[in-house]
């Protein structure tokens, strides 16, 4: 993986009488110089910048490990190896076509949905350990949902490591029939960010998305709701919807098992006796809370069937085509019209290797079916090529889900 880091620019200040100073300058991607590091202590209070290597706490000090790098805590301009650094390895999007398709407004806020008997329930900050439960729970009552997926947070590691269960997890969301949408690659607060800090952002976890899925959402949340004409403005730019919430459970807010009855109550009050032919809402809630998991859901998804409402996804909601929720990536169309292709088709391999360190050769031409690209970037047909760690971008994978292919509703 890649490090972008904060240090852009090195140079000698002066003193009074223009003599060089020994203390060395370095700049934040804004250009604002901070002294470098001396004493271990880093960040806003200190104005210094911890090495390449190191990252840069929330309280100010130069380090590495999970208290030191966890995203959104780490400060990414003063700790150059903070999580929210670290390009995740897949294909680039940069340059993928994106073309602004159907109904639904881009860069602009959406706050409710459009048909009357819908909760479209939503989750943010995952995938996490307590997810693959909550999947099962909306499986059993036949409910789909938006998963808002951060990119690398909460010390997790990167939604796209094949070693790690969030490949599977994501894939299994789509298989399931729910939508995935971005919430960032790690949870900062976007209106605090720099252009090129925001484009990480988002551009990272597409990155990521392609490399497990081969496609990208085209619906976002901003962290902590914090957006403004700038930002929307950007993600505009980026062919995204900006979406928020009309019912909030506050799970975060009451994560035991003596407090969660608040965030019931706060359901209660907003969905119980109410008529589905006059209302409908847009939901928000969080998988890495426990009590959201283990406890408010099945309360929500029980008064969703007694009251006869409709649990769906977000575009569902919006009443928005399936092929719209995605970009594609590779040798594969960008948009709801199957003979369009992206202006960043991937070339053809030449001598078997593949995927984004092969110059992005896909094996999607290849002859005898060896059409899957590997972890280690081979062509071949093998459990080994198409199975774990399967690169979709350049190839195709075993059990990965295209784009509106999921569980009927």
């Amino acid at each position: 993986m890649k490090i972008f880091g904060a240090l852009v620019l090195a140079v000698f200040a002066s003193d009074s009488s223009g003599r060089p100073d020994k203390r060395m300058l370095l700049a934040r991607s804004d250009g604002v110089p901070v002294e470098k590091r001396q004493s271990g202590r880093c960040g806003t209070g200190f104005d210094t910048i911890c090495a390449e290597d190191e990252c840069c706490s929330n309280s100010g000090w130069c380090g590495t490990g999970y208290l030191y790098c966890s995203a959104p805590a780490c400060q990414i301009e003063y700790g150059p190896a903070c999580d929210a650094n670290v390009r995740p390895d897949g294909p680039d999007t940069t340059n993928i076509a994106r073309p602004k398709i159907g109904n639904i407004p881009y860069g602009e806020a959406i706050n409710r949905c459009n048909r009357n008997g819908d909760i479209a329930l939503t989750y943010d900050d995952g995938p996490f350990t307590y997810t693959e439960d909550l999947l099962d729970l909306l499986q059993e009552y036949n409910a789909k949902a938006t998963f808002y997926i951060t990119g690398r947070n909460l010390g997790k590691g990167a939604i796209n490591d094949p070693d790690l269960p969030w490949p599977a997890l994501i894939r299994r969301m789509v298989r399931d029939g729910h939508q995935v949408a971005s919430h960032t690659w790690s949870h900062q607060r976007l209106t605090t960010l720099s252009r090129s800090k925001f484009r990480n952002q988002m551009i990272y976890n597409e990155i990521a998305f392609a490399d497990i899925l081969g496609y990208f959402p085209t619906y976002m949340r901003p962290p902590y709701s914090a957006s403004n004409q700038d930002i929307n403005a950007w993600l505009g730019e980026l062919g995204y919807h900006i979406t928020y919430f009309t019912l909030d459970t506050e799970g975060y807010l009451h994560d035991s098992p003596n407090m969660i009855a608040a965030s019931k109550t706060i359901w209660d009050n907003t969905v119980e006796g109410k008529d589905p032919e006059t209302n409908r809402w847009l939901h928000i809630d969080h998988d890495p809370v426990y009590q959201t998991v283990y406890n408010l859901t099945e309360h929500m998804l029980r008064s969703i069937q007694r009251n006869g409402f409709r649990a769906v996804t977000v575009g569902e909601c919006l009443q928005d085509p399936k092929d719209n929720w995605y970009r594609k990536v590779g040798n594969q169309p960008t948009s709801n019209d199957p003979s369009s292709e992206s202006s960043s088709s991937f070339p053809p391999t030449t001598n078997g290797r593949c995927g984004s360190r092969h110059d992005g050769a896909t094996c999607r031409h290849e002859p005898l079916g060896e059409t899957c690209c590997s972890r280690a970037g081979w062509c071949g047909s093998t459990e080994d090529h198409c199975g774990r760690g399967c690169q979709p971008a350049f190839g195709t994978c075993k059990d990965t889900p295209e784009p509106g292919t999921g569980d009927a509703d």
